[in-house]
Parts: structure tokens; C-alpha cells; sequence
């Protein structure tokens, strides 16, 4: 049962035969308020059940963080009566319903309505609906019935991938080494392409004898880029995964560097997988068939979408293993995990040596900018004990990455902003020496 507005406001009017005749103030209070009383239950007694309306929600759609999407109820009186009331849409507060989420219900017998609160999600994941609260009025406007009901929902909040705007000039460096721009590079492993004269500044081991001693001057070899090499990305949720660098954890940021890197690879001709776990493999992504290319960017999205990080150490045994059962050829292995000593000293080293003995191994990790922040601080003592601190831990991670360094495995340690941009152009510089 609920009470309305003019039930306070007809209580109070009950004070006007109290003044009038105070005497009797007591009698007349007591007859007011019952008389109100005897009003407010027949009038829950005329209210309809909040429970016989039907509620039907339509799928959500994805939508990306910090972007607004519809959710639509359908609402239908499948009763005799009219239904009159106030209809709220709640959800979980990471979902973001905008105002209104509160819509005046009037509903005749027997029709049906479209009940819409736009959300727009502050949390990247899947952000369920918590209930539909709904409330019908009496005849006479002055109380009702109020029932929260289950009606399952969700949205899923993808993530916002804000390194897109670098992918325009990422492929133009491309287009130029696949030899769109006419530019043709010589490394190891790469295809030949086409012969043409020798000009100043070329590698003299790019010269094809023969050639020349046919043609009477001199010749070279042009060599392009080879394709449909394999890409893999190991993306990390273990606990070092939960730390936040500003505004968001880091789990965040390597998703946004593993997303601009697929998007380059694909557009490559490489083939990408993804694999993110901790203990176990979380999600599994491949790009597969060339077919299959043009929706990976979809597929990466949809997937990390509900990962969260795990508070648990990373069985990196468990990732090398899946890693190898992708594939035999040598591919690009990135692994986007925190260069934090003590997980990499004692998970992930000693696994490294079997995969650079087949694979190219790269490990990305997202650096915090507040470390060198506190470094250059000289102030009190306070001060001064956060600067020994940050010193030290930027001691160790550089002990670590020298480590990594001499395993064969490149590091790449870089603040949210600037990893996805890192990552890409080692890429591209692999493609450029004919080491990828």
C-alpha cells in the first residue's frame, strides 16, 4: 500500500473544525482522521494490482562505454480495468538510466504501451536490470498498491577502443610497406615482388646478378611484406590486471592497445588471435578465414566486454600451453600483461624460454604515470619516503624488463595513452625489416 500527496493535505484540513470549535477538538480530530482513514483503504481496496500487468523487455543493445543506448518495456493491462500509476525502470547505478526513470502509467483495459529510459553505462561489462517498481492509483487519487517485479535485463557496456583515432594514420605507414605507395622492403622472410633498376642509396645485397648481366646494368630485387602471418595477443586478468591508473584498471588500457593492434594486423592480411585468462582461458578469439576478418573487430569487442580482472596469480604455464596449441608456425606473440616483478619473476619467466624458442614474444604492459610523478617530488619527509619508494619500484621493473630483454622478448612499458600507439608502430617496424 502506498499514501499519496492529498492525504496529507486532507489530514491537514482536518485542523479547520479543530480551530473552529476547540471544544471538541479532540472528538472532531478523531472523527477527521477516521473519516480519512475509511477513504485511503477504499481507496487501496479500488486500486488494480500493480501484478496484473504483463511486463516484457525488449533486448538491449550493445553499445560502447559512455554511450547511450534504449531500453523499451513493453507494458499490457491484461486485466478489466483501467490502470492508472507510475512505472520506474531501475537499474544498477554503473548502468547510467537517465532521466526520466520514472513514466505515468494510463493504461485501458486490454491495451498495451512502450516504456523507454535511455542508459548510458559508466562501467564497461554487462550492467543488469535490478527491477520494475510499479505503483497503481485508487479512484480517488489518494493511495494505491506498490509491487516490485523481476523483469531480466542487461546491457552490455563494450569497450570504448579510444586508440581508433590513431588506426587512420597507422594504415597509411602500412599501405606504404604492402607496396600501395609503390615501396618495396627487403628483410628476411618476405615475397618477391618485381625487379627494376638500381638506384642510389639501395642495399647492395637487394641486386640480382643474373638480371643484370642479362640487362647490362644493374638490377634489384623489391620485396614485399609477407601476409597471412599469425598474431596472437595474450591478454592477462589476474589480480596485477586490477590496479588502477586513474580513472580506470589496467585491464582497460591493454584491451584498448590489444583492440588497435588487431585492427592494424587484420587490415594486414595477418591472422589474430585472442586468448585473455588468469587460472583458466576466460575468452578465446580467432579471426580465422578471411571471411571471418572483416567482423573481428566485433567479435574482440564483444568478447572482453564482460572480462573483469581476477584476484588470483596468472597460471602462465596454462596461457603458454594454449598458445602453442594455436598454432606451430612462428607468429608474434604479445603478451599485455604489468611488468610487476614479482608476477613476472615467478609466473611468467620461467615459460618464456619455450616460447621464444618458436615465437617472436613481446610483452606490452601498461605503466603509471603517477610513478614518475612521485620520483621528481622533493618536499617533506612524507615527500621524500614516496620518492625512495617510487625509486625503488622503478628499479625493480627495470631489473625485470632487463631480464625479459635478455630471454629474447622485447618490452614495451607505457603509460594508458601511449601503449596502443607503441605496440602498433613496433608492429609496423617488424613488417618494415622483414622480421614479421
Amino acid at each position: 500500500m502506498i499514501v499519496r500527496g492529498p492525504v496529507v493535505a486532507l489530514a491537514l484540513l482536518g485542523l479547520v473544525p479543530v480551530v473552529l470549535w476547540p471544544d471538541a477538538a479532540g472528538v472532531l480530530a478523531a472523527a477527521w482522521l477516521c473519516g480519512v482513514a475509511v477513504l485511503v483503504a477504499l481507496d487501496v481496496l479500488g486500486a488494480p494490482s500493480p501484478r496484473s500487468l504483463e511486463l516484457q523487455r525488449l533486448p538491449v543493445a550493445q553499445v560502447r562505454l559512455h554511450e547511450e543506448t534504449p531500453t523499451t518495456l513493453l507494458v499490457t493491462n491484461s486485466s478489466r480495468r483501467r490502470v492508472r500509476g507510475v512505472l520506474r525502470d531501475a537499474w544498477v547505478p554503473s548502468a547510467g538510466a537517465q532521466e526520466p526513470t520514472r513514466h505515468a502509467l494510463y493504461l485501458p483495459a486490454g491495451e498495451r504501451r512502450r516504456v523507454v529510459t535511455v542508459l548510458r553505462p559508466t562501467r564497461r561489462g554487462d550492467r543488469p536490470a535490478v527491477g520494475v517498481t510499479v505503483r497503481t492509483h485508487g479512484p480517488l487519487g489518494l493511495a494505491g498498491r506498490q509491487a516490485t517485479l523481476t523483469v531480466p535485463g542487461a546491457v552490455r557496456s563494450l569497450p570504448p577502443f579510444r586508440s581508433r583515432r590513431h588506426l587512420p594514420a597507422k594504415l597509411a605507414q602500412l599501405r606504404q610497406l604492402d607496396g600501395r605507395s609503390a615501396v618495396r622492403t627487403r628483410g628476411q622472410g618476405t615475397e618477391f615482388d618485381s625487379l627494376r633498376d638500381y638506384v642510389e642509396g639501395d642495399d647492395v645485397r637487394s641486386i640480382d646478378w643474373r638480371a643484370t648481366a642479362r640487362r647490362q646494368h644493374v638490377v634489384v630485387r623489391t620485396w614485399q611484406p609477407e601476409r597471412d602471418r599469425r598474431v596472437i595477443i595474450v591478454l592477462d586478468t589476474a589480480r596485477t590486471s586490477a590496479a588502477r591508473i586513474g580513472d580506470e584498471p589496467r585491464l582497460d588500457a591493454a584491451m584498448d592497445a590489444a583492440l588497435l593492434l588487431s585492427a592494424l594486423a587484420s587490415r594486414a592480411g595477418d591472422r589474430v588471435d585472442l586468448l585473455a585468462g588468469d587460472r583458466v582461458i576466460r575468452a578465446r578469439v580467432g579471426s580465422g578465414t578471411t571471411s571471418g576478418r572483416s567482423g573481428l573487430l566485433h567479435q574482440l569487442v564483444t568478447a572482453m566486454a564482460p572480462l573483469e580482472p581476477v584476484l588470483l596469480e596468472a597460471d602462465w604455464p596454462r596461457l603458454a600451453g594454449a598458445v602453442t596449441t594455436l598454432t606451430r608456425r612462428r607468429a608474434l606473440v604479445v603478451l599485455l600483461t604489468p611488468l610487476e616483478p614479482a608476477a613476472i619473476e615467478e609466473g611468467l619467466l620461467p615459460v618464456l624460454p619455450s616460447l621464444t624458442a618458436h615465437h617472436r614474444v613481446v610483452v606490452a604492459s601498461v605503466a603509471d604515470p603517477a610513478l614518475d610523478d612521485l620520483r621528481t617530488r622533493a618536499g617533506g619527509v612524507e615527500e621524500a619516503y614516496a620518492a625512495a619508494a617510487a625509486e625503488r619500484t622503478e628499479s625493480l621493473r627495470h631489473r625485470t624488463a632487463t631480464a625479459l630483454a635478455q630471454l629474447g622478448v622485447t618490452v614495451l612499458d607505457e603509460p594508458p595513452e601511449q601503449l596502443p600507439v607503441a605496440l602498433a608502430d613496433h608492429y609496423l617496424a617488424l613488417k618494415a625489416q622483414g622480421l614479421l
